[in-house]
Order: structure tokens, then sequence, then C-alpha cells
């Protein structure tokens, strides 16, 4: 679905996107995370809980 809205939108569209995308990879599009998840943390329930949490700036 995506590829064929791209094949719409024409090859110079696609490569202005791209480099925006590109240009913008540390900032806009920029992640970060919480903590780093390891097997066993997702089997206790506290660790459960806190991934259910709905919080803004908050990534497991």
């Amino acid at each position: 679905m995506l590829f064929n809205v791209l094949v719409k939108l024409g090859s110079e569209t696609v490569k202005s996107m791209r480099q925006c995308v590109a240009a913008e990879i540390t900032t806009s599009f920029a992640s970060s995370y919480t903590h780093e998840v390891i097997l066993e943390e997702v089997l206790h329930l506290e660790f459960i809980k806190a991934c259910g949490k709905q919080a803004t700036g908050e990534k497991y």
C-alpha cells in the first residue's frame, strides 16, 4: 500500500521526503528509551504494570 503511494508521488517527491527524514533523524525523529529490557524483567508483575502505564516520554 505504501509502495503504491510512493510510486504515485514520483521519484523527486520521494527523494525530497527521504532527505527531510535524513536531515532530522536526530531531532524530530529521534527516540530515546527509559530502560533496556531483559527477558527476566518481563516476567515480573511490577515491570508489566510499568509497561502498561501510558506516560509521555517513557518507552521500553
